[in-house]
């Protein structure tokens, strides 16, 4: 038994040794690829790390493929292993366009996320309702408020926050949150006791990135950006970056593989989604994403 022990021990000391020694290696295993799924913090709701966009330049750039070529786009990311999707009440048909290329595929091997404009006047239950049939779903994985860009923005949509908490008690919605355009409304994030998931604007050089001006057409403050990311990290907060190419301002790619070491390695996001027109876009997001990984 003392020889077994002993035996045991020793190989169980070497296996040790030799992931000592190479160091990169169980780096490498925890850090994972674009297609791994990650759990955006309280909300417990697992996503893939890279999420297909589909508001490029509101819809446009999607909605203009057409049906048949989306449908195409859209299943060369599933089959590649892109397994989030997201779009919003403002890009035009993207919910029925995303619904009918996602038709057939088992429900419980991917997750969609919506998001709603909080107006006056607007029942949060029908439009949730609406949505769910445009989309052709049961259920959202994720309902954020959309586009969140003044200060005051906790209490004046607290009649969206219960409508989607009463959505999430009748198991249409599972998690919850909001996207922020402009630093007055992300400084209000820290500290929100509601919201579990935060969608940011991120990159590199700032741009569409969250200034003073909710709507500027300068750069944003990135250190700024990147201290409340920190913040809400800390309070278990799911993070989802957006505008990550800027719009499409990124040209080159080395700047598109600079914003995704950025927004992983520096701002230490979950998720992030990025809005494609060809297959080749989705192979090589998959790629820099892999690359900001290794």
């Amino acid at each position: 038994m003392a020889n077994c022990s002993r035996r045991n021990f020793l190989k169980t000391g070497l296996a040790a040794g030799i992931l000592a020694g190479t160091g990169g290696l169980p780096l490498r295993a925890a850090r994972g690829t674009a297609t791994d799924w990650v759990t955006l913090g309280k909300s417990g709701v697992k996503v893939t790390r890279l999420a297909f966009g589909t508001g490029t330049m509101s819809g446009r750039t999607q909605r203009e493929l057409g049906q048949d070529e989306f449908t195409r786009l859209v299943r060369h990311a599933y089959d590649r292993g892109i397994r989030f999707f997201e779009t919003s009440e403002t890009y035009g048909e993207m919910h029925k366009m995303l619904g009918i290329a996602l038709k057939g595929l088992p429900r419980d091997s991917y997750r969609l996320m919506s998001k709603v404009t909080t107006r006056e006047g607007v029942n949060p239950q029908e439009k949730i309702d609406e949505l769910r049939k445009l989309a052709n779903t049961d259920y959202f994985d994720i309902m954020l408020m959309h586009y969140q860009h003044v200060a005051t923005w906790p209490t004046d949509t607290v009649r969206w926050q219960d409508g989607i908490l009463e959505a999430k008690s009748k198991k249409i919605v599972v998690g919850y949150g909001a996207s922020v355009h402009g630093l007055p409304a992300l400084r209000q994030f820290p500290g929100n006791k509601w919201l579990e998931i935060a969608m940011i604007r991120m990159n590199h050089k700032g741009t569409k990135m969250d200034a003073e001006d909710y709507n500027t057409n300068g750069a944003g403050n990135v250190s700024e950006v990147v201290t409340h990311v920190k913040q809400v990290q800390k309070e278990r907060m799911g993070l989802i970056s957006m505008k990550l190419i800027g719009e499409g301002a990124f040209t080159t790619r080395e700047d598109r593989q600079a914003a995704m070491r950025f927004a992983f390695n520096s701002a230490g996001v979950d998720s992030v989604t990025v809005g494609y027109k060809n297959t080749a876009e989705i192979d090589e997001a998959i790629e820099n994403l892999n690359l900001a990984l290794a």
